[in-house]
């Protein structure tokens, strides 16, 4: 990957994402902790294993910014801190980045309760999109979200994505497996890009 692609910072206004830091490991933790109870329901867990499979453990993270560091190099994922007027504010992670005939990925987030509301992840979310589709050339990304979901469902529909359907059982969170909704959209859909069809709705303008 060129330089434009990755490693990359992408700013509008108060929020910038920029790759995550190991220096980064005690403002993540507080923020992380603190927003324990906000982001458990939706976090994505480990299932127990089979009978004959290994005990899985979180990862530690240093471990986790090494691995989203490789898998960034590989040309797989592009993992993001959010950053709201200076201050680390979430995490965004473009992943499972899939080349070829299919050029597609999925998104994952979340935020600092504190700063919910104020458009800080539907602009995160706009802001990747955008640079999936115009700099790295992705043609289609999807983000899955459960049902029960509501505060990152409104993200989703602020933007303009497309409901496509339900996934059963897709992701194990919170203790079990869960289903998710999936919500879609390709180049096609925002040529003028999404960061600018989200001003403009955010300036109570209908999208076109």
């Amino acid at each position: 990957m060129t330089s434009a692609v990755w490693p990359t910072r992408l700013v509008d206004g108060d929020v910038l994402l920029r790759p995550m830091k190991l220096r980064d490991q005690r403002t993540w933790r507080e923020v992380n902790l603190r927003n324990r109870d906000w982001l458990r329901p939706w976090e994505a867990t480990v299932p127990p294993p089979g009978p004959a499979g290994p005990v899985a453990r979180r990862p530690t993270y240093r471990q986790m910014v090494r691995h989203l560091r490789a898998e960034a190099g590989a040309g797989r994922m592009f993992p993001f801190v959010i950053e709201y007027r200076g201050r680390l504010a979430g995490q965004l992670t473009v992943a499972g980045i899939t080349w070829g005939s299919m050029c597609s990925a999925h998104i994952g987030y979340w935020v600092d309760a504190a700063v919910a509301g104020r458009g800080v992840m539907p602009t995160a979310v706009a802001l990747a999109v955008d640079h999936c589709f115009r700099t790295a050339g992705l043609h289609r990304v999807e983000v899955c979200i459960r049902p029960e979901n509501g505060p990152s469902r409104r993200v989703v529909e602020k933007l303009g994505f497309r409901q496509e359907g339900l996934r059963p059982r897709y992701l194990h969170i919170d203790g079990d497996w869960r289903d998710h909704l999936v919500f879609a959209l390709t180049v096609e859909d925002v040529p003028e890009g999404l960061l600018t069809r989200w001003h403009r709705s955010r300036s109570g303008l209908e999208y076109k």
